[in-house]
């Protein structure tokens, strides 16, 4: 049609009439089908029907024009009316009325029965993702880079909220009856609980963290991470009454004649065992340039991604703009118009939601969690000292990885976190290498453990 305007426009007087087969296929509303005859007469050119002809001569042929076009407009409202009533009707039955969601997939038996059923291979990932995000422990964009990164992100946060997934049908509001929530006649890939529990968390109602297993003295918290030297077996921890008042104890869970120490002299030792690393400057340093260019290696990846959603973004709405002139001008084909919009629209919000979250995780600055680790490798014993209880064992996990021997007189293991092994120039104290020998000759008997790191420097623990 708006080939035939510009034609028309462009070769006036050259065009008498504008025919086709029936007013019906001319427009479907009556109030821009007349606007466009009075803009054709302008242009000097008659509108007609081949088969409902007008004879403009005549003085009723408004009349018939209002009667041709009425119809036609009512005949599309009917149907419009019995197509969402006919959705709205399957969605109230517990019925999918369009493409089953992700993780389930359409079965259709005959023609007038088909239903929905789980397709188990889809529907894994999307089950764990789900049921790891209800935890409240990790975002929704970890949850679909971990388990469904097949999964655009719009997408995936609109399949967190769609309630089908629990065995419901949501039915949009209508007129005068508002939006419900209907038994769907599929079945369930979640239970409720866990489908309420993510949109908590989505909601941002919901910011739990993760909690020990039960409580922990706090001057007993190497009980987790030390081992009797003779049995192997984990150190457990007893109060007892003396003189002075109450007093702690290491000791071993097997048998207590094995090992049995004060907590006090045992946590501060430690304290001291964990000061004796040192970094390694250079390599530090390397370390934290190359994490820097890393990231800036990162950001320029993403703002190159931005971009190319951007120029798809702008061509998006061009085709929306494109798409709205086309329906006023054919108000024909109005309803096929609408739902390509519609299209488009969500096409351009799933650009743009995108966009917002390569934005948003393009504006972190590793910098000050740089400062804040290197901080944080220069004083392990301040930390081991002074910190919580949940910071202590967080941090001693990530630097043994393994149990750590403890005789009550020195520290050992044989697991150690590779990364920092790097960064530290003094390993052998951790990795039980020192000389026993020069231990025996320490000058404190009680408790002393001696060695020289690879660059020759001396590191000495008493108590």
């Amino acid at each position: 049609m708006q080939a035939i305007l510009r034609y028309i426009e462009k070769n006036r007087g050259k065009v008498q009439k504008l025919l086709f087969l029936r007013w019906n296929r001319f427009s479907r509303d009556l109030s821009q089908a007349s606007n466009m005859v009075v803009k054709l007469e302008k242009l000097g050119v008659e509108a007609n029907a081949i088969e409902e002809e007008l004879n403009y001569e005549s003085s009723g042929w408004p009349t018939l024009l209002g009667v041709y076009l009425g119809l036609a407009q009512s005949d599309n409202i009917a149907r419009s009316k019995a197509t969402k009533d006919g959705i709205r009707g399957t969605l109230k039955s517990g019925k999918c009325s369009n493409k089953a969601p992700r993780g389930y997939k359409n079965v259709r038996e005959s023609k007038h029965r088909c239903y929905v059923v789980i397709n188990e291979e889809a529907a894994k990932p999307i089950r764990t993702a789900f049921n790891e995000l209800s935890k409240g422990v990790i975002s929704a964009n970890y949850a679909r880079k971990r388990y469904c990164s097949h999964i655009p992100e719009s997408t995936f946060l609109d399949m967190l909220r769609n309630p089908f997934y629990m065995g419901k049908i949501r039915v949009p509001a209508y007129k005068d009856e508002p939006e419900e929530l209907v038994e769907g006649q599929h079945e369930a890939l979640i239970s409720e609980d866990v489908f309420y529990k993510v949109q908590d968390v989505l909601d941002g109602k919901k910011k739990s963290k993760p909690k020990l297993e039960k409580a922990i003295n706090p001057d007993l918290f190497l009980r987790r991470f030390i081992v009797c030297p003779k049995c192997g077996h984990a150190f457990t921890g007893s109060r007892s009454k003396g003189n002075g008042g109450y007093y702690t104890y290491y000791n071993c869970c097997e048998n207590a004649k094995h090992m049995r120490v004060r907590a006090e002299d045992a946590n501060e030792a430690f304290a001291r065992y964990v000061s004796c690393l040192k970094p390694n400057e250079a390599v530090l340093r390397l370390y934290e340039a190359i994490l820097l260019d890393v990231q800036g290696g990162a950001k320029r990846e993403i703002r190159s991604e931005i971009e190319c959603i951007q120029k798809q973004l702008n061509d998006k709405r061009k085709q929306i703009e494109d798409a709205e002139d086309l329906m006023i001008t054919d108000r024909t084909h109005s309803e096929r118009y609408t739902r390509i919009l519609e299209r488009y629209e969500k096409e351009a919000q799933e650009l743009e939601t995108r966009i917002t979250l390569l934005e948003t995780g393009n504006r972190g600055n590793i910098e000050p969690k740089l400062d804040y680790a290197i901080s944080l490798i220069n004083n392990l014993d301040k930390y081991i000292r002074d910190a919580p209880i949940e910071v202590k064992l967080k941090l001693i996990g990530s630097i043994f990885d393994g149990k750590i021997e403890f005789d009550g007189k020195s520290y050992r293991t044989n697991s150690y976190n590779k990364v920092l092994e790097l960064i530290y120039e003094q390993t052998n104290e951790l990795r039980g290498k020192g000389n026993r020998k020069e231990d025996s000759r320490s000058e404190n008997p009680q408790f002393s453990t001696r060695s020289r790191d690879r660059t020759g420097t001396d590191c000495s623990i008493g108590v």
